[in-house]
């Protein structure tokens, strides 16, 4: 096992500095640790560790690479991921219009549904996230080596799995703070409708990407 220790601290330290960039799974964790409280946030952050599973899975059994060589299979991913993140925008903008008053559930249940509500939000933002399955793939290639066995490289995806799980709880903890929260809630519906704003521009981007490729195969 020691013999891998170099290449799982590479591992690790792209990963960290890859979740703890901005991207939909902070959006999310924040939007929901501000509205409906910490727990909402923990289960959130839960889910989206879940969400990490899914792309470790295929990554090992090579449904990534597949992905990758086939554009058009990639193609599809993408707009998947954007069709879900374009719900979110449309879920955020009915949230936004409703202006219902914030329930406190720092202590109790987590308000207006469950958690498994709130762990299947973050799982679906994380497991459609098509970009994910590019990093994956890369990581997977470039630093891990086609020599360790395959239990070793389920060990780096469990690892994930609780890093990524571990971050957003901290995230969480940290917006779902009464200070920070009061911040952001006397935004009233502003803080729906710029969420909303920032899950249409990753929305936009993927189907940029999609653009760009297509545009590439026809003029090829």
């Amino acid at each position: 096992m020691t013999a891998y220790y170099p290449e799982f601290i590479s591992l690790a330290l792209i990963h960290l500095l890859a979740v703890i960039a901005p991207g939909p799974d902070f959006a999310v964790t924040v939007q929901q640790s501000v509205r409906k409280g910490r727990l909402a946030g923990i289960w959130v952050a839960i889910g989206i560790g879940a969400g990490i599973s899914v792309h470790v899975l295929y990554t090992l059994l090579g449904v990534g690479a597949l992905l990758h060589a086939h554009p058009s299979l990639m193609a599809v991913a993408k707009i998947a991921g954007a069709a879900y993140l374009l719900y979110l925008v449309f879920a955020f903008l009915r949230s936004a219009r409703r202006e219902t008053p914030v329930v406190e559930v720092e202590q109790g249940a987590v308000a207006d549904g469950s958690a498994w509500r709130s762990f299947a939000l973050g799982f679906m933002t994380n497991a459609t996230n098509p970009k994910a399955t590019l990093f994956f793939l890369a990581i997977f290639t470039t630093v891990v080596s086609a020599t360790t066995p395959l239990k070793i490289q389920a060990l780096y995806g469990a690892w994930m799995c609780f890093v990524n799980a571990a971050w957003f709880v901290l995230v969480s903890l940290v917006f779902a703070q009464p200070g920070v929260r009061q911040k952001f809630l006397r935004m009233g519906g502003r803080l729906e409708a710029f969420m909303a704003l920032v899950f249409l521009g990753f929305a936009l981007r993927l189907l940029w990407d999609v653009g760009r490729t297509w545009l590439g195969v026809a003029s090829g």
